[in-house]
């Protein structure tokens, strides 16, 4: 037990970025550290390690409708569902989501690669109006590093359909793409997102919407850059979006 204590603190400062990294991902970031050290032990023992010192993460459920699709405003196919996604820049999934500090309720959009899951925009504000949910798009598409052909992908949620976030779409000659039905599973890794920041990196509550807003910053380029994927073979989604390998076997992350 004394050489697993060495342990402790490399545990302990990858988790100051990424405070609910789960334990396969430490394993696969720390393996070599932890060779260097001369401790042996696998992934399953740096479990049961974490089990006894009481640092395993703990799962945080909770769901909160962001969605009118009640609305007549026009809903597009959805192109996504068969979309076999073999690059990045092939279709972007957007959903909305709320987050609070002390002062009160925001909402975070955010726009998601589907193929390399690269958080490539996101606006926090303390609405949902389509305004504020088209600057998302706006970043996105200042961080497009291709031209190729591009789907965005949503749920029928009213900014999506408006006008302001239609001819946006238009402008940048992206196509847009909606979720059937109220079927929340067409869209599920946009919804993933949201979940790995609020249960990552967003579970503590902000003093301040400035300061939230400084946090969230933070945390997606620690999620771009550090956070590796089970589904990327465990590398980041920066690594991904910019090598562009072939095909990823699975929509969600």
């Amino acid at each position: 037990m004394e050489s697993l204590a060495k342990i402790k603190p490399m545990v302990t400062s990858k988790r100051m970025k990424m405070p609910r990294l789960g334990t396969r991902k430490l394993y696969y970031l720390l393996q070599d550290e932890i060779k260097q050290a001369g401790v042996k032990i696998g992934r399953d023992g740096l479990f049961s390690y974490l089990k006894w010192e009481n640092m395993l993460i703990k799962p945080a459920k909770n769901y909160t409708v962001t969605t009118n699709s009640k609305h007549w405003l026009r809903k597009y196919p959805n192109l996504y569902l068969d979309c076999e996604i073999t690059r990045a820049e092939q279709v972007f999934v957007s959903d909305i989501t709320y987050v609070k500090s002390k002062e009160r309720t925001h909402y975070l959009s955010l726009v998601t690669d589907a193929f390399s899951r690269k958080i490539m925009g996101y606006e926090l504000s303390d609405d949902m109006s389509s305004e504020n949910v088209a600057k998302a798009l706006s970043m996105a598409v200042r961080n497009r590093t291709t031209n190729l052909p591009l789907i965005h992908h949503s749920d029928r949620g009213l900014q999506y359909c408006s006008s302001i976030y239609q001819n946006k779409l238009k402008q940048s000659a992206i196509q847009p793409s909606m979720t059937e039905g109220g079927n929340c599973y067409q869209n599920a890794l946009a919804e993933r997102m949201n979940g790995i920041l609020k249960q990552e990196f967003l579970f503590q509550k902000c003093n301040t919407g400035k300061e939230l807003k400084k946090l969230i910053s933070e945390s997606i380029k620690t999620y771009n850059n550090e956070r590796p994927h089970l589904n990327l073979k465990m590398k980041t989604p920066t690594f991904m979006h910019e090598k562009r390998p072939k095909k990823v076997s699975s929509p969600v992350s």
